[in-house]
């Protein structure tokens, strides 16, 4: 059986399925709703689309932010050594 390559395949089938079982399990919960598996798997995929560009680049903005900290505190203790 073919598998359906999408775009925000970042995470594990385990994980996939667990979230999937997740989604149903809060619309039964919640909502008073049986959702099947294809349903809970399409609201999964809408949410990663949605939201998932967000995400990416705020991580994105994160990492550069934490790098140009680090060069910065690097360059004080280098600026420590010089001797005087």
């Amino acid at each position: 059986m073919k598998t359906t390559q999408r775009k925000w395949d970042m995470m594990t089938k385990e994980k996939r399925d667990k979230l999937v079982q997740a989604i149903m399990t809060y619309f039964k919960n919640e909502r008073d709703l049986d959702m099947g598996i294809i349903a809970a798997e399409d609201t999964l995929d809408f949410f990663l689309d949605a939201l998932g560009p967000e995400i990416y680049n705020k991580a994105v903005q994160d990492s550069k932010n934490t790098i140009k900290q680090s060069f910065d505190n690097m360059e004080i203790d280098l600026d420590l050594l010089f001797q005087k």
